[in-house]
């Protein structure tokens, strides 16, 4: 065999390596590592070009590339209980081929890296928001009455409840958000669901944090509420919405929904309606048994 036959193969063997690269995504992670040596950069905007030509080059190679969060005090704290050295590439690539099991990671699909940058971080923040609502659910322990575990209960019964809200919501694209206040803070999650197609389709991902921060909410009984909005070729957006209240979903009039869509939440000033818009009273939900009954003693 030829020397450049050796390299035509292990060319095409470095086209099957799939590869990790952690991005430092703002000035302030980026400053962090400028203290380390061997990080060559000086500039952030020079630093996402040179990844983005990186990235174009493997692409092109036909390599594939997962793209993560690169996060200086979690490296710091891996090279640590680790024992390797901070001021080695070796390290950073140890650091970020572990990210990628267990952090936020997207693949790089050919977007510029401005398009995909606000797709890791939401979806970091997305996996941030499952740890700790599932955090919040493992904490709230056993019922001292039955010995129910309260999380899982309350998990189940949000699943419950979304998957009526979903079968009985008209067609369509459905955007969903459910948000929930309490100390120390207000969780927010999304869901986007779609079933054109006649079968509904969603982001598994998604689905859960949805759930999550839906069964926290009622299981704390903590203030908050539930928005779906439909849309559908040829007719108007759809508006429907419930308030969390006493341990449940309470379903909202067409006006209610219309003031909480038309009035300011920090000034409580009035919003003009949107156009092409049905502002409509939701569903009532129910309080079955079974796992779309709440918890009570």
């Amino acid at each position: 065999m030829t020397y450049t036959d050796h390299r035509t193969l292990r060319r095409d063997l470095r086209r099957e390596i799939a590869g990790t690269i952690g991005v430092l995504t703002d000035e302030h992670d980026f400053r962090a590592m400028r203290r380390y040596t061997s990080f060559a950069f000086d500039d952030h905007t020079t630093y996402l070009e040179h990844l983005e030509a990186l990235l174009r080059t493997r692409a092109r190679q036909g390599s594939h590339t997962t793209v993560t969060l690169f996060d200086p005090a979690d490296y710091a704290e891996f090279c640590a209980s680790t024992g390797l050295d901070p001021d080695s590439r070796t390290s950073r690539s140890r650091f970020a081929a572990a990210l990628a099991t267990t952090g936020p990671a997207v693949p790089y699909d050919g977007r510029p890296l401005a398009d995909l940058l606000p797709t890791l971080v939401d979806e970091a923040v997305r996996q941030a928001t499952w740890e700790y609502a599932a955090t919040l659910l493992a904490r709230l322990g056993p019922c001292v009455s039955c010995g129910e575990d309260l999380g899982r209960a309350a998990f189940a019964r949000a699943s419950h409840l979304l998957a009526r809200i979903l079968d009985t919501a008209p067609p369509g694209e459905r955007h969903l958000v459910c948000s929930v206040s309490g100390p120390p803070e207000t969780l927010v999650a999304a869901l986007h669901t779609d079933d054109t197609t006649g079968r509904t389709e969603a982001d598994e991902s998604e689905a859960l944090e949805f759930t999550a921060v839906l069964a926290v909410g009622l299981a704390t009984a903590g203030p908050g509420g539930l928005v779906m909005r439909i849309s559908g070729p040829g007719a108007p957006d759809r508006v429907h919405g419930w308030r969390l209240r006493a341990h449940r979903l309470e379903p909202l009039t067409a006006g209610e929904v219309f003031d909480a869509y038309c009035t300011d939440a920090e000034s409580g000033d009035l919003i003009a309606p949107e156009s092409d818009v049905d502002y409509c009273g939701a569903p009532d939900l129910g309080e079955e048994d079974g796992p779309g009954g709440a918890h009570r003693h």
